[in-house]
């Protein structure tokens, strides 16, 4: 008897190899990771000239996760999320720290420096020139790379032996002298490390070379500039008791105590002195703002101005819009391409263009408004009137937006819900109110939310329009349609001494009220989720 045979199973076909990219691909690929490499140690290379030398760890931490992603074939997803998630933590996450950590600090334009640097000021401010002292021979500069107009303004001085040093307002400092080129009278053309400002450049700066010198290593004198190519050091008549931590004016005899971030009379008569710096002050801006009578009762009318504008907004560009959009959604509308076009148009201009030219409009003496409508209206000068011409631009400005997400929310609606409310005897209102509009709200209920958002922080449209103007009286920190981010604005940047921290803490506030309506809002949108 013949012995069956057994067949084996077949074996599992081989895998396919995965295919090789082409040379010039891999050639592309380590390319950009060595310039990756090659910017991330120029960015350190700055970073230790300007003084930051904390942040190349994370330079290098960056570079780092750079190279472990893209140069394997593991990690695929990271891929994909790294971009993102840098610029995530250098445009979103990063600010919001910042603001956070400012909130609790004296930050402002009296208040930027530190008190080693601040004092340090005071005394090499008040430096005068005395018979027999030394001079040098004096060229301005700033940190190679930094902005002529802004960077830390530093003096390279070179000495009756041709040896050049560099004072900024922390002191003087022995610099490399391999590369300094100088003229034959001794002042510094170039030097490494710094780019040397020219005589147009030195006259933009001539209000902070006004109130710079470069203190002495005693700590009792001062360099200060005599023109743009010479240099004297001087005697101070401020001079700072460590031990005491005072500072004297050896003039009068008047001592200052270090309070509040700024070096105030000891004996409480007179102005503290001009520079002060910045310390943290725990919870101060935050309860300046809800205790300062002027702050306060200012806060609490912009506040509501504020609620009433986002809510006014979003009613009326909603309203509009959807009524538009139900209108060029009957199939008897003929040209409806035509009519949509034009109504996006609006949408379509830069909202800062829109912006002045309805400010233009609204011009009581030339203005196309009264024009038209025969009125005399002093449309921006007026606290009602002004905010009527406000609310009437971001319905402009706003409407478009509006059309365009009803319009696809309605095409999006089956008709046979329509036929069907139609055959159980609704009228067109009726269909309209509990079936259209239910079903609408569940697509643009969030983006309602959203713009409600958008407007309440809608610093555009109030900053080119009004100002945040019309102002009552004298008092020109409060304005009449000032919303709440321009309030924070003019206190940041606006007035004798900006205050930053103040300004940061009034940002956390406004936030922490734009989350909570919109938390409370979503909250609300979810119950129309079963309508869906």
């Amino acid at each position: 008897m013949a012995q069956a045979s057994v067949s084996s199973p077949p074996s599992p076909p081989a895998p396919h190899a995965s295919p090789q990219a082409p040379l010039w691909l891999h050639v592309v690929k380590w390319a950009s990771l060595a310039a990756i490499v090659a910017f991330g140690l120029w960015v350190s290379n700055r970073m230790i000239n300007l003084g930051y030398g904390v942040w190349i760890v994370l330079v290098a931490f960056i570079v780092m996760s750079v190279l472990v992603v893209y140069s394997t074939r593991r990690f695929i997803p990271m891929k994909y999320l790294l971009p993102g998630l840098i610029l995530l933590l250098g445009l979103q996450v990063w600010p919001m720290v910042q603001t956070v950590a400012t909130s609790f600090t004296n930050y402002g334009l009296a208040n930027s420096v530190t008190k080693e640097q601040a004092t340090n000021i005071t005394i090499a401010n008040s430096v005068f020139e005395v018979e027999g002292a030394q001079r040098y021979r004096l060229s301005i500069a700033v940190p190679e790379g930094a902005d002529p107009a802004t960077g830390e303004l530093t003096f390279l001085l070179t000495d009756g032996e041709g040896v050049v040093r560099a004072g900024t307002i922390d002191g003087i400092t022995d610099i490399e002298q391999d590369g300094i080129e100088k003229t034959t009278t001794g002042k510094v053309t170039a030097a490494p490390g710094y780019t040397v400002l020219d005589a147009r450049q030195v006259n933009a700066r001539s209000a902070d070379l006004n109130t710079f010198a470069v203190p002495t290593p005693d700590g009792r004198g001062g360099i200060k500039n005599v023109g743009l190519s010479e240099a004297f050091q001087g005697e101070a008549t401020m001079v700072y008791d460590e031990a005491a931590d005072t500072v004297t004016d050896t003039r009068t005899g008047k001592v200052y105590i270090p309070q509040d971030g700024r070096w105030t009379p000891q004996d409480g008569q007179g102005a503290p002195l001009t520079t002060g710096w910045r310390e943290n002050v725990g919870l101060k801006n935050f309860q300046t703002i809800f205790t300062d009578p002027v702050i306060r009762g200012g806060f609490l009318k912009i506040f509501l101005w504020n609620v009433a504008f986002a809510a006014l907004s979003v009613i009326t560009t909603f309203l509009l819009g959807m009524l538009l959009a139900l209108l060029l959604n009957d199939p008897r509308v003929r040209g409806k391409g035509i009519y949509r076009s034009l109504l996006i148009l609006p949408y379509a201009i830069p909202g800062f263009v829109t912006a002045l030219l309805w400010a233009a409009m609204f011009n009581r003496d030339y203005g196309l408004v009264n024009d038209l409508t025969g009125l005399s209206v002093n449309w921006l000068g007026g606290a009602w009137s002004a905010k009527a011409a406000i609310l009437i631009t971001n319905l402009w400005l706003g409407f478009p937006y509006m059309f365009l997400i009803c319009s696809g929310a309605l095409q999006s609606i089956p008709g046979d819900v329509r036929e069907a409310a139609k055959i159980d005897g609704a009228n067109a209102f009726q269909t309209l109110r509990k079936i259209i509009m239910p079903l609408l709200l569940v697509a643009v209920g969030p983006l309602l939310i959203a713009s409600f958002a958008f407007n309440f922080n809608n610093f555009g449209l109030i900053y080119l329009l009004t100002g945040g103007g019309p102002f009552e009286g004298a008092n020109t920190s409060i304005g009449s349609t000032d919303l709440l981010i321009t309030y924070a604005f003019r206190l940041a940047f606006s007035g004798v001494s900006p205050n930053y921290g103040l300004a940061s803490a009034v940002s956390i506030v406004i936030f922490a009220i734009v989350a909570l309506m919109s938390y409370t809002g979503f909250r609300r949108t979810k119950q129309l989720e079963e309508i869906n």
